[in-house]
């Protein structure tokens, strides 16, 4: 029963959390007004905001088994619904979710379906129960619900190794936008920019588990929502002249819709893809010509190196041609990929403007239908894994009954809903905007964002603008643009006061870190319970729990900062791999041992196996930066959606395995009782 008294304290403390947030905000827009400099404005937003965190980790450190676990089963179901956007709200949803939106159009709606449907699953199939049941992390359930004739072990071990591969790959991709936040902000470098903010994570989670990490994720929407809202309203005020975004949406895809048929009339547009076509049709010319082509590239750029140095030529072309020399392909086979990459991507810039409100495009209707098979697939691997993510599901041990869990995934739903039901607007209203103002611009009045967003990552610019056809004006095929960076530019895109990209910045990283947070935990937690407690030490105190716990999160939290540092992928690409990992391997699990009494021991182990097997298998076979090709492809679908796969083969799996061996033991159908609601 929800204590009343606890309810109104809380209320009011994030009132005036509130409240003061909103006062803060204020003051910095007066100083930059003032003629503050704009880089301690920054430096402010993000240093003050982690000082916040930090505190409420400070405040709510604990030694208790509970409290760290599960914050005391105590958290009411409105604010485990705040604190479970905000786990959700990450640095994915935050940060890349409106820049894929912007690059892929419609075809990006399959995200904010699939999140948000994979909310009802969560609701229906998977959280009331795992609350009834009462423990600690998904592998205690699993192991206890799977128990058999090999014990408890089997299972555990398998449910904690994939517990962490999930956890693992989601929390490289936060780490990774918290890297690319602080360095913009900050000016360090990204790889340092990543340690900083893993500081701030470590905090919160290494002080005080899940009570430091609800109260603080309570806190970090609260900020998510401010800082998302006030750019996309200014935005649609200035388009639109109407301050709802959601209501504004309709009207600037019209406008958009007329812009994008103008620059595809645009005869200078179509000079420049003329030029990216040509430069197709040559890699085709030399991928064709094969291997002679690589030995006379090879001898040529040998030569003019020598050249330049023979005639003595200044250092910056000498060094420029020695850089191009070392990163020509080192054999045929790599001449082969790199080539034929750079085909397809100077063909993708050859194709005109393909409207945002055009879905599935295609030039034939095979290539129509793989894209509406892939954004199908994309929506159920989504959902399926939200359903079966470790640190989502383990936030609903912390609510104290099952009708409070019930409820907390209506808030969270809601709290969800707030930003997500704003992010197609976002997409839209930037892109507009971009199409409107930068097009057409001189290359000497670049304005200052491009300049800022190019030199974040010098290796691979966020941002980059050619003159390809030498006119000195901005095309749109002349522009590359990171999706990642569309939510944290729009401010500067937008030309608002300074004091909202530190607001943005501040609200990506605390996407960022709320979700990175409760990752690592999850990790640590599933180590340390199910591992070393449950395992190797039984008869440990809680207190050297609670301290293994801790040194294991700071291990994998420096871990992953360093894997986050070498730059896998994008945000969005890592976090859907998680998706299809999670739902591979254990939601078939989890569904069968809540409704199927029948599962047991033998078929649950061979199903999330075979699950993830099927999942990692075609990942590696389609994804080329796994060393797989796309046309070794099933039905077209890409690899980011594997677990479209590995889910139905590990339902069979679960289902045959457990038809062909003997029934579950009776304490594991008591456990099925027990949890099964009325």
């Amino acid at each position: 029963m929800r204590n009343d008294a606890f309810f109104r304290r809380l209320v009011l403390y994030y009132s005036w959390y509130t409240i003061g947030f909103i006062v803060f905000l204020l003051s910095l827009a007066v100083l930059e007004k003032e003629g503050f400099p704009r880089a301690w404005i920054g430096y402010i937003f993000i240093f003050s905001t982690i000082v916040v965190y930090a505190g409420i980790g400070v405040i709510s450190r604990t030694s208790d088994v509970s409290e760290y676990y599960v914050a005391g089963r105590r958290v009411p179901a409105m604010f485990n619904g705040m604190a479970t956007a905000a786990d959700w709200m990450s640095a994915a949803s935050f940060i890349s979710l409106a820049g894929g939106l912007y690059v892929m159009g419609f075809d990006g709606l399959a995200y904010i379906l699939g999140w948000t449907g994979g909310y009802c699953l969560v609701a229906l199939l998977v959280a009331p129960y795992l609350n009834k049941f009462g423990h600690y992390t998904i592998p205690d359930f699993l192991a206890t619900r799977y128990a058999g004739p090999w014990g408890s072990m089997p299972v555990r071990i398998i449910a904690v190794l994939f517990t962490v591969l999930v956890s693992f790959t989601y929390v490289v991709a936060q780490i990774y936008g918290v890297g690319l936040i602080t360095s913009r902000f900050t000016g360090v470098e990204f790889s340092v920019g990543i340690f900083l903010g893993l500081a701030s994570i470590l905090v919160c989670s290494f002080l005080g588990g899940m009570r430091a990490i609800t109260w603080t994720q309570v806190a970090q929407y609260i900020i998510m929502l401010i800082a998302y809202m006030i750019p996309v309203v200014w935005l649609s005020v200035k388009h639109t002249n109407v301050p709802i975004p959601q209501v504004a949406y309709g009207s600037a895809l019209a406008k958009l819709s007329e812009r994008e048929k103008q620059i595809n009339e645009d005869p200078m547009e179509q000079q420049v893809r003329a030029i990216f076509k040509e430069r197709a049709n040559e890699y085709a010319f030399k991928i064709a010509a094969l291997p002679s082509s690589w030995e006379n590239g090879l001898v040529e750029m040998q030569r003019n190196v020598e050249d330049l140095k023979r005639t003595n030529a200044s250092l910056i072309e000498i060094k420029a041609a020695t850089r191009a020399l070392a990163a020509y392909p080192k054999d045929v086979e790599e001449a082969q990929r790199k080539w034929s990459e750079a085909r397809a991507f100077n063909l993708a810039r050859a194709e005109p403007v393909v409207p945002h409100t055009t879905p599935f495009p295609g030039k034939t209707p095979d290539a129509s239908d793989t894209k509406r098979n892939n954004f199908m697939a994309l929506v159920l691997c989504l959902m399926m894994g939200t359903a079966a993510l470790p640190h989502i599901l383990v936030r609903f041990y912390t609510t104290p009954s099952v009708a409070e869990t019930r409820r907390s995934v209506f808030w969270a739903l809601l709290f969800i809903m707030l930003l997500y039901t704003t992010v197609p607007a976002l997409a839209v209203l930037v892109k507009y905007d971009i199409y409107t103002s930068l097009l057409g611009t001189d290359f000497s009045k670049m304005p200052s964002w491009v300049s800022y967003w190019a030199s974040v990552d010098k290796i691979n610019p966020l941002v980059s603008i050619t003159d390809m056809n030498k006119d000195n004006v901005v095309q749109l095929a002349e522009i590359v643009m990171d999706g990642d960076i569309v939510v944290l530019a729009t401010p500067e895109i937008a030309g608002l006061p300074y004091v909202i990209s530190g607001l943005i910045a501040a609200g990506g990283l605390a996407a960022a870190l709320s979700t990175a947070d409760g990752l690592l935990l999850t990790i640590s937690n599933a180590l340390s319970h199910d591992v070393y407690y449950k395992i190797v030490d039984p008869k440990a105190s809680t207190q050297k729990r609670v301290t293994i716990s801790k040194l294991l999160l700071l291990v994998v939290a420096l871990v992953a900062a360093y894997a986050a540092s070498l730059k896998p992928g994008d945000i969005l690409s890592m976090v859907g791999a998680a998706f299809s990992l999670a739902s591979s391997a254990l939601f078939a699990a989890l569904v069968l041992g809540v409704f199927w009494k029948r599962a047991n021991q033998q078929g649950a182990i061979a199903g999330m196996v075979v699950g993830l097997g099927v999942c990692v298998y075609y990942m590696l076979r389609t994804y080329p930066a796994l060393g797989g090709s796309p046309v070794n492809q099933w039905f077209g679908i890409a690899p980011i959606s594997a677990g479209v796969f590995g889910v139905p083969a590990g339902f069979l799996t679960i289902i045959i395995v457990s038809l062909l061996t003997r029934k579950p033991e009776p304490r594991s159908n008591a456990l099925v009782e027990h949890i099964r609601l009325p």
